[in-house]
């Protein structure tokens, strides 16, 4: 019986053995390795770390991209019985210090050259730290005798095992299901960062959880092409781990920027997102649709139109009328195919989880037959609580819980979460740990919600999000945010308004986007940057906010905008390695543009 994620590793390497199990764009270039291949490179680097001084319940941090040495290094680091910290690689070198230090780290395996500044940095001020791996070799400029390369950490590795091949084996059955397989680190957006601890049994009762449910969501047959970064619980859990409970080819996408390509390429069956993905998407489309000619926006309205009235025919599970069936064949022909081969032409299902996804975005890829799986999770509830079935769901919500998922609405609405996929608490905070948790029991989310009869969640708002208006509304500032998104001239939208007398935004500009509002207002310019600041520009924009206000009741609707010149990103600090907006940064950040939209 597989108890811990070490059991699943070996038992994938015997069932597999040849067949390719992961595999990394890297240079252009893909690496690959089979099931037989990545438990041998994860036994060699476990055993290596080991003789290093890697013991039961040591930690081992890891600061990189995703490549196929940091998957090495995770299933080698807990089949010697550590303990594994991810470190986003956008990270400055003080806030990896920080985690370093808090988490007790031994060993730190960083990527590049970057990176290994800022592990040396760490070095030289956390007294817990011994030995910093680099995975490029190339990037060790010196001799250091706390440096060394991931090649030679693998050549040591193979070394031990020949001279001990039982060593590994025993290593990896001596850990238990209540042992720590990773503390997984808050964005810390809303002050220090917290070490969420997780053990194997969590890890298994999720991957379990979801294989129990039918129609089942993969198979061994599947593929997939990750992008989102492993130091996130949700790739790491619900694609990395669940993907080699089942048996699936996980292709990495070599970036962000060539994702488009690489999906062609590989052709991936399932696909995991947030939803910030599926807005691009639906935006580029948008976008190319404006410029065709009258007849073919036309017919692109009207097939949409048809998509959506298929879709809510599945949602509720009615028979699909003939005539309707043969008239989205022909709109299947001449617009969904091309988002279906835009994603490599094979995708069943996508994910849109983390936030929530326009319900218009959802209707699109469901016409495209594109399957969006809206689910609800966090890192202390280790990625998914709920998830929307295949065969059973309903749009707008994130689907029931998981089997085993105990779950409740609290009187003030809060959602509360119990089960054995609960994390074991905040590390070294006892008291946090303590005040995040009710007296029976329940983990208290954050999140406001409610259960309809049928048991979907549907995510009303987080509870420190929610706005209330100085009339004393209350708004979710997520619905009206993913309103917008659905134009694509507004890359970000965020609602601001608590304790205000009416809401306003700030928002980021599609530059391409706006040049075509521009051009079609006769509004001249030079450069697209140029017109952010354009008085008429932001008429012909104040129209369209205008327009969309109509969609909104009274008290939802933006009263005044500013649009931010400078994009948000990870790198300026207003998004998180998930692409979801750091409301407490860009209230900072904004504080003055904010209080301007309110004066007077």
């Amino acid at each position: 019986m597989e108890q811990t994620i070490n059991d699943v590793f070996k038992n994938r390497a015997i069932k597999y053995k040849k067949r390719i199990a992961i595999e990394k764009k890297f240079k252009g270039k893909w690496e690959s390795a089979t099931w037989e291949e990545y438990y041998n490179q994860s036994r060699h680097t476990g055993l290596s770390l080991y003789s290093l001084g890697i013991n039961k319940g040591d930690k081992v941090s890891i600061l990189a991209e995703n490549r196929l040495e940091w998957l090495f290094s995770d299933m080698g680091t807990l089949g010697a019985g550590g303990c594994i910290i991810p470190i986003y690689p956008t990270l400055t070198k003080e806030d990896v210090a920080y985690i370093v230090e808090n988490s007790e780290s031994k060993i730190i395996i960083v990527e590049n050259s970057n990176q290994l500044i800022k592990a040396l940095y760490a070095l030289n001020h956390c007294k817990c730290l011994d030995k910093i791996i680099v995975m490029n070799a190339e990037d060790i400029k010196e001799d250091h005798t706390s440096i060394m390369s991931f090649k030679n950490l693998l050549d040591a590795g193979k070394k031990l095992h020949e001279s001990n091949q039982e060593l590994f084996e025993n290593l990896s059955k001596a850990v238990t299901p209540d042992d720590i397989a990773t503390i997984v680190y808050t964005s810390g957006t809303t002050g220090t960062p917290k070490g969420a601890m997780i053990t194997h049994k969590n890890i298994m009762a999720v991957i379990k959880s979801l294989a129990q449910i039918k129609p089942p969501y993969a198979y061994d047959s599947d593929q997939t092409v990750p992008f989102l970064p492993l130091s996130h619980v949700f790739e790491r859990v619900a694609g990395h781990f669940f993907g080699m409970y089942i048996g699936i080819t996980s292709s990495y996408a070599e970036s962000i920027e060539t994702l488009l390509a690489d999906l062609k390429e590989k052709k991936p069956t399932i696909v995991l997102a947030v939803p910030r993905v599926l807005e691009k998407v639906y935006q580029k489309i948008m976008s190319q649709v404006d410029n065709q000619p009258l007849w073919k926006r036309i017919i692109f309205s009207l097939g949409q139109n048809l998509g959506n009235k298929i879709s809510e025919y599945r949602e509720s599970k009615q028979s699909i009328p003939v005539v309707f069936k043969l008239l989205h064949a022909a709109a299947y022909i001449l617009i969904f195919k091309k988002l279906q081969e835009g994603l490599g032409g094979r995708v069943r299902w996508i994910t849109a989880s983390g936030a929530p996804t326009a319900n218009d975005i959802i209707r699109f890829f469901n016409a495209a037959g594109i399957m969006v799986i809206e689910g609800y999770g966090m890192t202390e509830c280790v990625a998914p609580a709920t998830m929307s079935r295949i065969d059973h769901y309903k749009i707008g919500t994130a689907g029931p819980p998981i089997p085993g998922m105990e779950m409740k609405i609290a009187e003030d609405g809060e959602i509360l979460i119990r089960g054995e996929n609960l994390f074991k608490g905040y590390f070294k905070m006892e008291e946090e740990t303590k005040r995040a948790f009710t007296e029976d029991g329940f983990f208290m989310t954050g999140d406001v919600g409610k259960f309809d009869k049928d048991r979907f969640l549907a995510i009303t708002d987080r509870k420190k999000d929610l706005i209330i208006t100085s009339g004393g509304k209350n708004v979710a500032p997520q619905k009206i945010e993913n309103l917008f998104k659905t134009n694509p001239i507004f890359s970000q939208f965020i609602v601001i308004g608590d304790k205000k007398k009416y809401l306003s935004a700030i928002c980021n500009i599609n530059l391409e986007e706006a040049a075509k509002l521009a051009i079609k207002n006769n509004i001249a310019f030079e450069s697209p940057l140029d017109l952010l600041n354009n008085e008429k520009f932001n008429k012909a924009l104040e129209k369209i906010i205008s327009e969309m206000n109509t969609k909104l009741a009274k008290y939802e609707t933006i009263k005044r905008f500013k649009i931010i010149n400078q994009e948000f990103s990870q790198d300026t600090g207003e998004l998180t390695p998930s692409l979801k907006v750091k409301r407490k940064v860009v209230h900072t950040k904004y504080r003055d543009i904010i209080d301007s939209m309110y004066e007077n």
